[in-house]
């Protein structure tokens, strides 16, 4: 069963030091969308990535090309 509604969560590498993001990824399938938002501001505006998109961010996230500590 899939919904419409988002699903979210933070990453486990998260250290609850308040600059997180949430990220929903259950509406992957059924919409093609990953909503991202500040974990802060939960009724906040939500940033909807091309489930593409968000693959290609984590990709280079993971490969080191933003050059981050």
């Amino acid at each position: 069963m899939t919904t419409s509604s988002p699903r979210w969560y933070k990453s486990s590498y998260s250290s609850g030091g308040g600059e997180c993001v949430e990220v929903a990824t259950n509406l992957v399938t059924p919409h093609g969308i990953v909503p991202v938002r500040d974990s802060k501001r939960p009724t906040g505006p939500t940033l909807n990535l091309p489930a593409t998109a968000f693959a290609a961010f984590v990709a280079g996230v993971k490969d080191g090309g933003f050059g981050g500590a």
